[in-house]
């Protein structure tokens, strides 16, 4: 499959990975913010006739709202810091030489492609995209690629258009595959497995699997685990985005 190229876009002074689920960080920031004027509005039309009664009803609702904007500021945060910390953590269990070819499947703006690239002497890494602005704000391939230019990695990575149940890739290409917060997109039980399978598919045998994703990140590495991988390492439960999520390597 042809690789993608980019667009002529200004390369960004430092890379930018986006805002994940950026339609629900939205959505609590309005609601917080909504359910907080509406307390300010209700105890300023009584702040004269029943000032306790207004007063208390400002309170609940402050509240309330307080809280609705603290998470979608902690969204924020999971998206800018978080995931980041996270990536380095997985990364990091990774046993690197430095010539790996890594495949990162649904390498989205670039979080897992960057971060396995920073660790290669004289590999590359490919990423395969279909490149869904759902999951996460001015996803792109050029988006991409301008990441890649701005941590000085472009020389090490190459960008695929592509679905990840059906990689034009032949068998046992990779050394190392990684993932992350992308399989949970893809459809629903089965279509994940069919995900799961071929990068289990273009993995070399004794070659290592790295996925990182919220809400069934046990159901991948029990299917991995069926199919005879072996655990090298797991991480405990975070709640980045204020949902749970876990990472694991396993060796083909």
């Amino acid at each position: 499959m042809a690789a993608t190229t980019a667009k002529a876009v200004a390369t960004p002074t430092q890379a930018d990975y986006g805002i994940d689920a950026p339609g629900k960080v939205r959505e609590t920031l309005i609601r917080g913010a909504l359910i907080f004027l509406l307390g300010f509005g209700l105890w300023y039309m009584n702040r004269v006739e029943n000032p306790r009664g207004g007063a208390a009803l400002f309170t609940v609702l402050a509240i309330i709202g307080v809280v609705y904007l603290a998470m979608g500021g902690f969204m924020l945060w999971s998206s800018r810091t978080g995931k980041l910390a996270v990536r380095d953590s997985m990364l990091d269990a990774l046993p690197w030489r430095g010539d790996e070819m890594v495949l990162d499947a649904g390498c989205g703006r670039g979080l897992l492609l960057i971060g396995a690239a920073r660790r290669l002497a004289k590999g590359k890494v490919t990423g395969i995209d279909s490149w869904s602005t759902g999951s996460s704000s001015k996803n792109s391939a050029e988006a991409t690629l301008a990441n890649a230019r701005a941590e000085g990695v472009a020389d090490r990575v190459k960008i695929e258009n592509g679905d990840v149940r059906r990689m034009p890739y032949k068998p046992a290409t990779y050394d190392t595959v990684v993932s992350s917060l992308s399989l949970h997109d893809v459809g629903d039980e089965t279509e994940r497995a069919k995900a799961l399978d071929e990068i289990l598919r273009v993995t070399k045998p004794g070659g290592h699997i790295a996925i990182w994703d919220v809400h069934h990140a046990p159901d991948y590495l029990r299917h991995l685990t069926n199919a005879g991988a072996q655990v090298v390492k797991q991480s405990g439960t975070s709640f980045l985005w204020c949902v749970p999520s876990r990472w694991f390597v396993v060796k083909r």
